[in-house]
């Protein structure tokens, strides 16, 4: 399995990205997909959800209306694109999933899908850095 994220980098106040996740390994369709952060000196938090077949789409309040979580399952993959980008979005942003018999001992904070397993299985990051 490999969740391999790109499209980080650095960015003013009020400007966008696209981040994108490309997904092998596992039927691509029959997971719900989900963006994660960590931000300097902080724990792993949840961004955003997508299900398996594109709806519906979940957000952590403090995005809602910025980030929008999308995927192609043509192609098997995930992107997050993030507008009215704030400093505070500043952080490592990882591509996310659950995978049966697979645990992990890092734990999402303010999981947003309190009806299924959060993610336990994610891609080596992406930077993100707004600053001005």
């Amino acid at each position: 399995v490999q969740l391999v994220e790109s499209g980080g980098g650095a960015v003013q106040p009020g400007g966008s990205l696209r981040l994108s996740c490309a997904a092998s390994g596992f039927t691509f369709t029959a997971h719900y997909m989900s963006w994660l952060r960590q931000a300097p000196g902080k724990g792993l938090e949840w961004v955003a959800s997508i299900y398996g077949d594109g709806s519906p789409t979940y957000y952590a309040d403090s995005v809602k209306g910025r980030f929008t979580i999308s995927r192609d399952n043509t192609k098997n993959m995930v992107y997050l694109q993030m507008d009215s980008l704030k400093p505070e979005d500043t952080a490592l942003y990882y591509c996310a999933t659950n995978l049966p018999f697979h645990s992990s001992t890092t734990t999402v904070g303010d999981w947003g899908l309190p009806w299924v397993e959060a993610p336990n299985y994610w891609g080596q990051g992406t930077q993100v850095t707004v600053s001005s």
